[in-house]
Formats: C-alpha cells, sequence, structure tokens
C-alpha cells in the first residue's frame, strides 16, 4: 500500500453541515531525505536577487579583498559587518568589467548584469535578473519586484536596453501590494475578491473592442495598441494568479505592517529602518512564492544621502574626503550592516530542513570599485545562498586579475537554469563562467 501523499493534499470534514478544507504545511513526507527537495522531485522554488548599492567603496579597492582563498579566509576590515553572514557568503575579488568606462557609476553595473555596453543611459540589453525571471517566474503573481530604499525611479533592472524598472520606495505601499485585501495564506479557503472577477471582465471586454479596431488603424497605431493589448493580457495573467489558490509553504505568514511613513529625522533619511522593513516584508513575500526575482536597492549611484553621522552626502564625501576616508569607510559599514541584516531575514525563514536563503542565490554588488576615479576593476561582489546546491557558499574566490566580471552573469544564468552557453557582447564577451564557485 502507498503511503505516499501530495503536497496539495486537503484535510476535509464537515463543520456545521457546512464541507470545510484545510490546507496541510511542508509534511517532512512530502521531502527527500535531506529535506530539501519535494517528494515529487520538484525542489522548493529557486529565488534570484540583486541587492545594489550606490557609489564603490573607497578609494583602495585593495583594502576589499578579505585574506586567504577558498574555505581558508577572513573578512577584510572594510566588510566586517558581514561577520555574522560569513559562513552563508562567498566573496569573489579580481573580476574586471571591461567596456568602455564611458559613464561613470552606470558602465559597472551596466557591465555585471548585462555584459554590454553603456552609453547616455541606454544599456546593451536586459539585466540577468529578467531573464533568470522569464525561467523561473511562470507560475508567480509577479515577473519581478523592485524595490529601493533610497526614494528614486529607477534601479539596475532593465527589462529592455532603453527601460529602468521602476521600484517601490514607500513601505506602506509595498506591504499593500504583497499583503493587501488581494492576499491569503497557503490553506485559507477565503472566497477571491470579486472585484477581482469583475475588473478581468471589464478587461476582456475592452481588449475585444480594441481589437475590432485594429483593422481600421495605421502601423504606428498598430503597434502601439498591441503594446496596450499585451499589458492588458499581462494583467490579467496576474488577476488569474490571484485568484488561484495560494502555494501550500508552511514558512509563509502575514508580517506586520509598516509605519505609514517614514519622515527624514533633522535632514537625514531613515535608511536603516525603511531597509529593515522592506528586507522582511521581501524576504516574506519571497517565502510566499509571489515572485522568484527581486532587485533591492540600497542607494542609487551618484546618491547624496545623508547616513548616519555624516557631515555631508555619500557621493560628494567620495571625492571631497582625503586620505583613506574614513567617513566613507563608516558609510560602507552601515551598507553592509544592512546587507547582512537581509541576509539574515533569509536565513530566519525555514523551508523544509533548509531555509530561504540556501534556496536563493543574491548578488551584491556596487556601480564601481573606487568612487573617486569610478574604476571598474577590482569589482566588489559577494554572493548569498546557494541556489538549491547549485552555488559554493563560505569562500573566497580569487580570479585571476583582471578577469572578466561577465564570467559570473555566465555562471550565474547556469546556476537558475538558463541554457545559456554565452554572455555579454562586445569586450564583455564570454563563453566560460567562473567553476570554482559553481556546485562541485
Amino acid at each position: 500500500m502507498s503511503t505516499r501523499i501530495h503536497r496539495r493534499t486537503l484535510l476535509r470534514g464537515l463543520l456545521g453541515g457546512a464541507a470545510v478544507a484545510l490546507g496541510l504545511p511542508t509534511l517532512d513526507i512530502f521531502l527527500n531525505h535531506h529535506g530539501e527537495a519535494l517528494a515529487s522531485g520538484d525542489a522548493f522554488p529557486k529565488r534570484f536577487g540583486v541587492w545594489f548599492w550606490g557609489n564603490g567603496i573607497g578609494p583602495n579597492p585593495a583594502n576589499w579583498v578579505p585574506k586567504g582563498t577558498g574555505a581558508d579566509w577572513s573578512l577584510s576590515p572594510i566588510m566586517a559587518p558581514l561577520a555574522p553572514v560569513k559562513d552563508e557568503i562567498t566573496v569573489v575579488s579580481g573580476l574586471k568589467v571591461y567596456t568602455p568606462n564611458v559613464e561613470p557609476h552606470g558602465v559597472g553595473p551596466c557591465g555585471v548584469l548585462t555584459g554590454g555596453r553603456a552609453k547616455d543611459g541606454v544599456w546593451a540589453s536586459r539585466t540577468i535578473d529578467q531573464v533568470i525571471a522569464d525561467q523561473i517566474s511562470s507560475d508567480t503573481v509577479n515577473h519581478s519586484l523592485e524595490i529601493s530604499v533610497d526614494r528614486v525611479d529607477s534601479c539596475p533592472s532593465r527589462s529592455e536596453p532603453g527601460k529602468s524598472n521602476p521600484p517601490e520606495t514607500d513601505p506602506a505601499a509595498l506591504f499593500n501590494t504583497l499583503f493587501g485585501p488581494t492576499f491569503h495564506l497557503p490553506g485559507d479557503m477565503t472566497e477571491p475578491d470579486p472585484k477581482l472577477g469583475l475588473r478581468r471582465s471589464v478587461l476582456d471586454a475592452v481588449g475585444e473592442d480594441a481589437k475590432s479596431l485594429r483593422a481600421r488603424l495605421g502601423t504606428g497605431d498598430r503597434a502601439r495598441l498591441d503594446e496596450h493589448l499585451d499589458n492588458v493580457r499581462s494583467l490579467e495573467q496576474k488577476i488569474a494568479k490571484l485568484e488561484a489558490a495560494p502555494p501550500v509553504l508552511d514558512a509563509c505568514k502575514k508580517p506586520a505592517a509598516p509605519l505609514p511613513e517614514y519622515p527624514d529625522i533633522d535632514g537625514r533619511p531613515q535608511i536603516s529602518a525603511i531597509s529593515r522593513v522592506m528586507s522582511d516584508m521581501l524576504a516574506m513575500s519571497l517565502a510566499c512564492d509571489q515572485q522568484r526575482v527581486f532587485t533591492f536597492q540600497l542607494t542609487h549611484p551618484v546618491n547624496n544621502l545623508l547616513f548616519k553621522d555624516a557631515p555631508s552626502g555619500h557621493h560628494q564625501l567620495t571625492h571631497d574626503e582625503l586620505g583613506d576616508q574614513p567617513m566613507v569607510q563608516d558609510i560602507l559599514h552601515q551598507i553592509l550592516a544592512e546587507a547582512a541584516y537581509f541576509i539574515q531575514a533569509l536565513k530566519n525563514i525555514k523551508e523544509g530542513q533548509s531555509t530561504l536563503l540556501d534556496h536563493c542565490g543574491v548578488l551584491f554588488m556596487t556601480d564601481c570599485s573606487n568612487g573617486k576615479s569610478h574604476a571598474v576593476d577590482e569589482y566588489p561582489l559577494f554572493l548569498a545562498g546557494t541556489a538549491n546546491a547549485a552555488l559554493q557558499k563560505g569562500i573566497h574566490y580569487r580570479a585571476p586579475l583582471g578577469e572578466n566580471a561577465s564570467k559570473l552573469g555566465l555562471t550565474l544564468l547556469r546556476a537558475f537554469d538558463v541554457a545559456a552557453t554565452s554572455f555579454g557582447s562586445d569586450e564583455g564577451y564570454v563563453t566560460q563562467g567562473l567553476p570554482a564557485i559553481e556546485a562541485q
């Protein structure tokens, strides 16, 4: 007699004469003996993210590089805030972006995330987060999620060469989007919001009217109408997913709501408070499988935000502070403390016998190495999580100095099951990844 139980099995019964059902949590019987994959052979979903900050790491990028390599390494003093999560990260040093450095603070992210050139704000191609989202996000509510603690309308994610995906910057609005009226916990049998069905009916009607109009339009108007219909279809698909039963993921919980506002205090934004409440919401939305790809931007390139105890803006200090720039280094410590908090937030969420972090692969990066010269060699990068054991953790890989940064992009695509044989273009074109950080 088979003892197999499907992970979507419901407990059924009668209550007051009415049929009721209750979803099961992620039980061990659903898992393999490692506790990491569902017994059907389906792994917990992989999640990919980019965690970004602006203005580089200071005047001497060599100070970033850890001592030792492989598993026998120690954090550099600059990276000290990452000590609580050292065993969860892999530092990759020695990489260089080879595309022409004609756009300070833009060439580096473009080179790492697209492998191509940037000029006049136009990046060569879509960024890897969007390519990976195409691969792993077909059955989630959101194709990807973009967040910025810094209140700006752009981030490093690009759906197309000349268009940045606008990030959400308001914690209250983010909470409403992720955990508002349409959100239901796994196992909830709540009826779908009736407004969703109404909206879909209206969209259907508009779509039919638009199609009948198409034959009467010129070429340019047809293209614009087709783009509109594509957007309508995308919204219809999102609504359909909202109406569907939520995934049976025991870790999924509705987090506490953020404050309505986080006003500046004495002219200084509450960077840490906003970052941490957004980190908690993002981590839980991943646990609830609302999206599997994200970009978290702490600060944007060339920002002049006033960090705690800093006498002037971050970007200004990278150019004006003398010597080893101790105030710039203090700002970097504050930034990396927020990165460590986010990593820990992922690690704190259990999935089976592993953690959400184990099922993530997150790239932490900035826009250059030396914030004053805008250099893009000795590029500061590190990873957290193993993407379901596709990547190594707890090591320092020291690449041959000047190795092409595009190799990291190719490795990340392959870690997330994108069938890529090459990555990048022009000077960033590569056909080999970084096998030293891939699963052995």
